[in-house]
């Protein structure tokens, strides 16, 4: 099985190779392949951020919710169901990751993507209308289902448009706006709580509903917004901004980068190959890690220092962008990871420890900036180091999923009886950053030992020209 599929790369190298070298010799120049690389990045970029954005506010406006009155309407004072309803999501958000991955190639990015979009925003309007905390649940499992798609989706096209050392930027660029965004969640609701009493509903229900009214409307325009794969473009009505010589010329420089602007065709026999391979799962439980201290700082924080963290998430979005930067200057991947590792690990000691305000809310900036710097990080480090469209949709996938169990895992070692420091749940989130560091440490390792092995003539990833970054 495992030739069959080796076949077929090599088979799609030799193509490929061949158009690229077509492409360079067009006369294209490089002031015409950035401006058509910024086209790109105005159609994909900013919608991708507009649709995360929305869904990190559907996602963490829980916590803004329970603040707001939903813990004693919903009977969720004193128990474990508010941990619950925040556990539930991520079940069917780690199932459906991978199917949904699959499934983006063949029914379209606009299609699926707005589809999902405008499905969980629905189901947001209806956790406004909420009596009982056992439909909470359901609506929380719900919307798992839905968002299980668009991140893994996002990460999959955003990559496949990019060569290795401009894809972290990009990566970060949708992701950090996003976060951005939804660092400002706790004032919206805010103004939203101000509703209450108005046709008779709280105000944590017009949270959920009007959040909600607002993804359905960015959901139906992403299906007029969003472009497909650099192979299926052409094909498809959000294409036309682009004539097929650009599309060839972005092609190559995917080519002349790793080979594979075509994508090959996802099979069981090759499913099941990837899934066997030990760098996926290596790199899905970096993100797993990266991701804990993330949920950790978004959603039990707010109910530690019950202050705004959109200042914190400010400051954090724009350290980590200037990170990302560097990584795609350097050329490099496992130092940044690191670095970041270390930021989260500060702050949150600062957080846990300190005794004034002022320095726990260091902590905070501190803190965020490398976790949130670090999803991208991550991201990219898998993307740099693996070949062909059907391996990274499953990585991108499984690496997501993983994310999902990062959230789980964050939400069940921040219990309720730990307030108001949370002592447990701080230091199983600095265990993953030390388990993140030690990773990037092997991975290093090996992929110096494989790179000094390519030189020798060893093919890496079936490409005899791939090298693994560091």
């Amino acid at each position: 099985m495992s030739g069959s599929v080796e076949k077929d790369t090599l088979e799609h190298v030799d193509h490929a190779g061949s158009s690229s070298s077509d492409i360079r010799e067009a006369g294209f120049d490089e002031v015409y392949e950035k401006k058509l690389i910024h086209k790109v990045d105005w159609r994909l970029l900013p919608m991708l951020g507009a649709l995360y954005s929305v869904a990190l506010i559907d996602r963490i406006n829980m916590s803004n919710a329970a603040v707001a009155g939903m813990d004693k309407d919903l009977e969720l004072v004193g128990t474990n169901r508010y941990s619950i309803a925040l556990l539930i999501f991520f079940i069917p958000y780690f199932i459906f990751e991978l199917p949904s991955n699959i499934l983006l190639r063949k029914v379209g990015a606009a299609a699926l993507l707005s589809t999902l979009a405008v499905s969980w925003g629905v189901v947001m309007i209806g956790m406004g209308f909420l009596k009982d905390w056992r439909l909470l649940v359901l609506c929380r499992a719900i919307l798992g289902f839905f968002e299980a798609g668009f991140f893994p989706g996002a990460v999959y096209i955003v990559s496949s448009w990019y060569v290795r050392y401009e894809v972290q930027k990009r990566l970060a660029g949708f992701y950090l706006i996003s976060v951005m965004v939804s660092g400002f969640s706790a004032i919206l609701a805010y103004g939203l709580m101000q509703m209450h009493g108005i046709g008779g509903l709280a105000g944590w229900r017009w949270i959920f509903i009007v959040e909600g009214i607002i993804t359905v409307v960015l959901g139906f325009m992403a299906y007029f917004v969003v472009i497909d794969f650099p192979d299926k473009i052409l094909t498809k009505r959000n294409g036309n901004f682009l004539t097929a010589n650009d599309i060839e010329l972005l092609k190559a420089r995917i080519d002349h980068d790793r080979d594979d602007s075509v994508a090959d065709e996802m099979t069981w026999a090759k499913l099941g190959f990837h899934l066997r391979n030990w760098k996926l799962w290596v790199f899905a439980l970096m993100f797993m890690c990266s991701a804990a201290p993330v949920y950790a700082f978004g959603y039990f924080l707010p109910q530690v220092l019950r202050a705004s963290l959109c200042t914190p998430y400010l400051f954090a979005c724009c350290a980590a962008f200037g990170m990302a930067a560097l990584a795609d200057k350097m050329h490099k991947r496992g130092p940044i990871i690191v670095i970041q590792n270390l930021l989260v690990i500060f702050g949150l000691l600062l957080t846990t420890y300190a005794k004034g305000t002022g320095l726990r809310y260091f902590g905070i900036f501190i803190g965020l900036t490398g976790g949130q710097g670090n999803i991208p990080a991550v991201l990219s480090y898998q993307s740099n180091n693996i070949r062909m469209s059907s391996k990274r949709s499953v990585g991108s996938a499984l690496q997501v999923g993983f994310g999902a169990i990062g959230g789980i895992y964050a939400s069940t070692v921040f219990r309720d009886k730990d307030k108001p420091g949370y002592m447990p749940g701080m230091w199983a989130t600095i265990a993953t950053q030390i388990f993140t560091m030690t990773a990037v440490a092997v991975m290093t390792w090996y992929f110096k030992s494989e790179n000094k092995k390519q030189k020798q003539g060893k093919v890496l990833e079936d490409h005899p020209e791939f090298t693994y970054t560091l």
